[in-house]
């Protein structure tokens, strides 16, 4: 096996961040050299030498050294289970280009094995980007299964709800949560987790391998209020209570500590279960979500991580 040298070694890497910005990040050659600071005809060169030493594929399979080192920093700081980061677009460091792909590549590795397991699923953006780099697969040995429920406060349908297009897509049994995310009243949260098929699918969570949950921000215009989960005056009253971020629409402060409050008292999804020794991945990324994804990685709400180098950075400068 030849050794490559430093030069070379650091060529390869200019090759790979070059080709995920070509193949990743739809960016043009011109626009390839603006952001790597190099000529058009050498950010040519850079995404041909990156398909010639075999470093493209469906996904680009190439180590990005900056990329590893932020990654075993976040582990060591926030000793987390499994971390991964993908390259920031210079231009676009609140972009999550590349975290669907990222993420996508974790599942799959769960969903190839022959072991029969249990995978549990928040909502979102995030997710939803996650499950459509998805092939298509057989894998009726697993049960995916989601941790709220996939209903509007009027009674529509979520349109980030995930668990039903992805078991259409990976064939395997699903535990979809026909209910409301938010109850109207905490009486009427007692009665819907009185049904056996709710507390079911709460056992079934429990037991869960693997978790991949989104990281919601709280701010003047957050998910929970555009996807219509929460009012106007229910944001500012959390942003009075001290939240600090969401998953799976249970608020929380900057400790991780889930908030006893009146929103909380009807949130209808699943329990979160800080310090499980199962992989709890946050997918996320954005200097909104820098407060979100800290007080969740402080709280042990999440203890996996799929970001940004952008994010990563402004996780490990913060105290």
């Amino acid at each position: 096996m030849t050794t490559k040298s430093t030069s070379e070694l650091k060529r390869l890497e200019d090759a790979a961040r070059a080709a995920w910005l070509y193949y990743v990040g739809k960016n043009t050659q011109d626009e390839i050299a603006q952001k790597l600071e190099v000529s058009r005809q050498s950010a040519q060169r850079l995404v041909a030498l990156a398909v010639n030493e075999g470093l493209i594929q469906v996904r680009l399979d190439h180590p990005i050294s900056a990329c590893m080192e932020l990654a075993e920093q976040l582990k060591q700081k926030y000793n987390l289970i499994e971390c991964e980061i993908v390259p920031s677009d210079p231009a676009a460091p609140d972009d999550g280009i590349g975290l669907a792909q990222a993420s996508a590549k974790i599942l799959e590795r769960y969903l190839k094995s022959n072991t029969p397991c249990t995978l549990a699923f928040g909502t979102g953006r995030a997710l939803k980007g996650m499950v459509d780099e998805l092939p298509s697969m057989h894998c009726p040995q697993h049960k995916i299964v989601s941790l709220l429920g996939n209903m509007m406060r009027d009674g529509s349908a979520s349109d980030f709800d995930i668990v039903v297009s992805m078991a259409n897509r990976v064939k395997a049994k699903h535990y979809p949560m026909p209910l409301p995310v938010i109850a109207s009243s905490e009486q009427e949260k007692l009665i819907l987790h009185s049904l056996f098929s709710v507390k079911s699918i709460f056992e079934l969570i429990k037991q869960a391998d693997a978790t991949f949950v989104g990281i919601g921000q709280i701010s003047d215009n957050p998910p929970l209020l555009i996807d219509g989960f929460i009012q106007q005056q229910e944001l500012q009253q959390a942003i009075d209570d001290g939240a600090a971020g969401e998953i799976i629409s249970w608020l929380y402060n900057e400790k991780g500590q889930i908030l006893q409050n009146s929103i909380n008292e009807r949130v209808v999804s699943s329990p979160l279960y800080p310090q499980t020794d199962n992989p709890v991945y946050g997918i996320a990324a954005g200097s909104k979500k820098i407060t979100a994804i800290k007080a969740a990685l402080n709280g042990r709400l999440i203890n996996s991580l799929v970001t940004n180098e952008f994010t990563a950075t402004q996780l490990l400068a913060s105290c």
